[in-house]
């Protein structure tokens, strides 16, 4: 087997056509080489890796250089894409070969963090990584909005198609970046997609002349479904102007389906609404996305509680040793530790699973302990939960 790096043009016979006969209807008609074609300026700044045994692609993965924010801290990410292995080739050590070349290189690169959407959960869990939530699908009839009209908001909106409106709705990702954990961005390579297919609806929430809340969407047909992309508001009064919105459309669409941010709870959003909210993971398809931290400089002067705790992190390829999380000052210090713990600092040993899951706030010690993910005794338990409390991450990007 060989290992090497795709240049960018090469995708179109290698990588492309073994990604589309991994998750597209298949046999591919000939025309989706031209599609292809198109698509690689969008791909142009990814890393992609292919395994080849006689000449032949066994097995491919990308990773698209991207931007998340891990309590407060935006960070570079690794959003790994396009895992895919020949049927003749499958179950016999290429993605994993090729998993740990590329998360190598990217390591290198300076990426801290890593994030994907896995075929199989289980399987990139011996990679580290950790489950997040999935965004919640919010399914009603826009008639149900009508009490809504009622309301007087200090906003008004903006229609336009998203590619007029691009640069609102990108200027706008980019604060959630800033300011909401979890969240990731495209690059811009791969981000000015959405405004070349100019294939959506942009609505925006504009207030004092600042975007406060938007949201993507198409309509399928008349008496259809409205679908509609995340919903991002920055309070409940930029929600509310958007479900407004929706609500004129009752004589037009039948249906209006709204992803929604996991901590969003659209049953509570108005008095006798009929609402289906759904978070449906699925084997292969639809998944929850996955991540994980590469480097412990991911948690390097963070602001966290007051909490003091020696970690062993075991059985991981980039996270290895003992280390003092240390947060009495406020801010975290990830300092190297001796080989006792000393001074009576409680003391935990985790897989690098059990450490992303608490970086990123979706699971408590004790759970990670139920999980198999480590063993956390209960003072050590304590301090973790003060240097990581539970917070819902959002991934937001799609790939």
């Amino acid at each position: 087997m060989h290992i090497r790096r795709l240049a960018a043009d090469e995708r179109l016979t290698t990588s492309f056509p073994l990604q589309a006969y991994a998750f597209e209807a298949s046999p591919m008609a000939d025309s989706r080489t031209d599609q292809f074609r198109a698509y690689l300026p969008y791909n142009a700044g990814n890393t992609t890796l292919v395994a080849e045994e006689d000449g032949v692609t066994a097995a491919a993965v990308s990773a698209i250089p991207m931007r998340q924010n891990l309590r407060g801290a935006v960070l570079p990410m690794a959003g790994v894409a396009g895992v895919a292995t020949h049927p003749l080739a499958r179950r016999r050590g290429h993605v994993r070969t090729l998993m740990q070349q590329l998360l190598d290189g990217m390591r290198d690169e300076g990426h801290q963090l890593t994030a994907l959407h896995p075929f199989r959960a289980s399987f990139y869990e011996r990679f580290g990584y950790i489950g997040l939530p999935r965004r919640r699908t919010a399914v009603f009839n826009p008639a149900d909005l009508a009490p809504l009209l009622r309301a007087e908001l200090p906003d008004e909106l903006v229609w336009e198609r998203i590619g007029a409106g691009y640069a609102r709705w990108r200027a706008y990702t980019e604060r959630c970046l800033r300011e909401r954990h979890g969240f990731a961005v495209f690059p811009d390579f791969r981000a000015v997609g959405l405004r070349d297919r100019d294939d959506r609806w942009l609505v925006s929430v504009v207030r004092g002349g600042e975007t406060v809340g938007a949201v993507t969407y198409r309509i399928d047909d008349h008496a259809g479904t409205l679908f509609a992309d995340d919903l991002l508001a920055d309070d409940a009064y930029a929600r509310t102007s958007v479900l407004q919105f929706f609500a004129r459309h009752v004589d037009q669409v039948a249906r209006i389906s709204v992803q929604v941010t996991p901590d969003e709870l659209p049953e509570l959003w108005l008095t006798d609404l009929d609402v289906q909210v759904e978070a449906r993971v699925a084997r292969p398809d639809p998944t929850a996305p996955m991540a994980r931290l590469l480097s412990l400089d991911a948690l390097a002067d963070q602001p966290v509680g007051v909490g003091r705790v020696l970690v062993e992190l075991v059985g991981d390829r980039w996270l290895a040793g003992r280390h003092l999380l240390d947060g009495t000052t406020g801010k975290l210090a990830v300092l190297p530790a001796q080989t006792t713990a000393g001074g009576g600092v409680p003391a935990a040993r985790l897989t690098a699973a059990g450490l992303s899951a608490l970086a990123y706030g979706v699971l408590d010690p004790a759970e990670v302990v139920v999980r198999g993910l480590g063993e956390v005794p209960v003072d050590a338990a304590g301090e973790l939960r003060r240097l990581f409390p539970r917070e819902l991450p959002h991934l937001f990007a799609d790939f």
